[in-house]
């Protein structure tokens, strides 16, 4: 059984973890480098990212994050953990930073504020599914190593993306109750 560790510094944390229990993997919160050792693969929650950031600084766990994805860690981050495995962000706060990972730009709160949030169903890798957008990020681009799993009205947005180990969706899995995201996550984390 996968040991999956969430990034326990803010966010959606409860959540996840059940959504990963539920899929077959043992959750542990993590946050310390030491704790980010023990695991197998990591989900970075929904939340703020620029609060996440300055905790992940605060914690000293920004540089072990960024080693062990670019290692090969498996990771997956919903809404500002998409944000956090950007390469590249719009409309970040000023010296923003993220872990990175993924090959795309992500554009913060894209879809609006808190009053715009909306659910909507969709197609994740070929599965419909419902998912939940709260101040949610859109992917504005992504480089040719990076596969797009999912779009979203209007405009057929990104919603979805993997490059390699690294999964991203701007949506919330976990608050739908539908595990089958996590599951897919546990399945990556499982084949390597």
């Amino acid at each position: 059984m996968p040991r999956i560790g969430v990034l326990a510094l803010q966010g959606d944390v409860r959540e996840h973890a059940r959504a990963l229990e539920e899929s077959g993997a043992t959750a542990v919160s993590v946050r310390r480098p030491a704790e980010l050792e023990t695991v197998d693969g990591l989900v970075i929650p929904g939340g703020e990212s620029t609060t996440m950031w300055k905790l992940a600084d605060t914690f000293e766990m920004l540089e072990p994050l960024r080693l062990r994805i670019k290692d090969g860690m498996p990771a997956y981050g919903s809404c500002a953990g998409m944000i956090m495995l950007a390469d590249r962000i719009e409309d970040g706060i000023e010296g923003q930073q993220t872990i990175g990972g993924i090959d795309m730009v992500v554009r913060r709160n894209a879809f609006g504020r808190q009053v715009d949030s909306f659910e909507s169903d969709l197609s994740f890798a070929g599965a419909s599914i419902h998912a939940v957008f709260i101040r949610a990020p859109w992917v504005e681009s992504v480089g040719a190593s990076v596969e797009v799993l999912a779009t979203a009205e209007p405009g057929d947005r990104i919603v979805a993306v993997r490059q390699g180990p690294v999964l991203a969706t701007s949506f919330h899995p976990e608050l739908t109750g539908d595990v089958r995201v996590h599951e897919y996550f546990v399945n990556m984390v499982r084949e390597l």
